[in-house]
């Protein structure tokens, strides 16, 4: 590992960061399959064992955790046994439930997962993802501006309701006063709602989406990379493209191209909440757009190889780098 990558590792001990957006809680039901229903041409899973893991932003948050930063967690959850499992979860890796808002009459967002055979057979939601209110939007920010001073600010937008244009807004304004690293993991829609932030880190369909536009090579893929750093006044955008690694635009004019660093893969799932959590934390803790876009990318390579929802050390981080230089 260079010395550029083991400063950017150390520093981010010490930073502190805030991820607001749409926490959740995800289950994993694990099972086999022997015989189809009588019922209906389904599969019978017959449940071996049940494993619950921190999702969306909540999961954002942990990944930065386990890098060794402190991390501030707001959003929502409901009034239930779900939050209380959340906090749970939360106190195991070391952050504090008390910043998340609870809503009566909204439940926390719950994904299952039921695996047979480490295959995915199906997925339920429980959720409810209309905008929250004026009042919670509120009570959300004001848990933000407490934890001032900050280092950096991730926004994690699941579509859930947390991120309205108001809270949005707020929330940019306050990294803009704090004059830190603001990234944000875009969803569907209309990319200028995120106008002002310093990053953006959307997967390849969320791009194609949002330029309406396909990308099928070097130059469509300039294209909507530019469209994005124009749409969204952003100094940098961070494409993720699966096996096809990852593409960095800076406003500068600068392209990158990083090869994936995944030698298995095992689960996509919440790969992309590494990234960000990376990305973020290097950037918050000084790394330049670059730098911080190649740690991330070795990070989602360790994430893919396990199934579920991982969270990767800084320490498996700088085993990584060890092994390989990034590109």
């Amino acid at each position: 590992m260079n010395k550029e990558y083991k400063k950017i590792l150390g520093a981010m001990a010490g930073a502190r960061l805030a991820v607001i957006g749409d926490s959740m809680l995800d289950r994993f039901l694990w099972g086999t399959v022997d015989r189809i229903s009588p019922e209906a041409p389904v599969p019978v899973v017959r449940i071996l064992k049940e494993t619950t893991k921190l999702g969306g932003a909540a999961n954002v948050a942990a990944n930065i955790r386990a890098l060794g930063a402190e991390v501030i967690l707001c959003g929502i959850c409901g009034q239930d046994a779900v939050a209380d499992q959340m906090a749970r979860l939360l106190a195991d890796k070391g952050m504090d439930a008390g910043t998340m808002t609870r809503c009566a009459g909204r439940p926390t967002t719950v994904k299952t997962r039921i695996l047979a055979h480490n295959q995915q057979v199906v997925r339920t939601d429980h959720e409810v993802a209309e905008p929250v209110d004026q009042d919670t939007g509120e009570a959300i920010l004001a848990a933000l501006e407490a934890a001032c001073p900050l280092d950096g600010i991730v926004l994690s937008d699941y579509g859930k309701g947390v991120l309205t244009p108001a809270v949005l807004g707020a929330v940019i304004a306050l990294g803009a006063a704090q004059n830190v690293p603001m990234v944000v993991d875009p969803k569907q829609g209309d990319f200028s709602q995120y106008r002002g932030v310093t990053s953006l880190t959307p997967n390849q369909k969320e791009t194609e989406q949002a330029c309406a536009m396909v990308i099928d090579g070097a130059d469509s893929l300039r294209l909507a990379g530019r469209l994005l750093l124009e749409r969204t006044a952003a100094q940098a955008v961070l494409v993720t493209r699966g096996e096809d690694g990852m593409a960095l635009f800076q406003s500068d004019g600068t392209e990158e191209h990083l090869p994936t660093r995944a030698t298995r893969v095992f689960d996509v799932t919440g790969a992309g909440d590494t990234v960000i959590a990376v990305y973020t934390t290097a950037l918050a803790a000084g790394s330049d757009f670059l730098s911080a876009a190649s740690l991330a990318n070795h990070a989602a390579g360790l994430a893919v190889r396990e199934l579920g929802t991982a969270t990767i050390t800084s320490q498996q981080l700088g085993a990584a780098l060890d092994r390989k230089e990034p590109a």
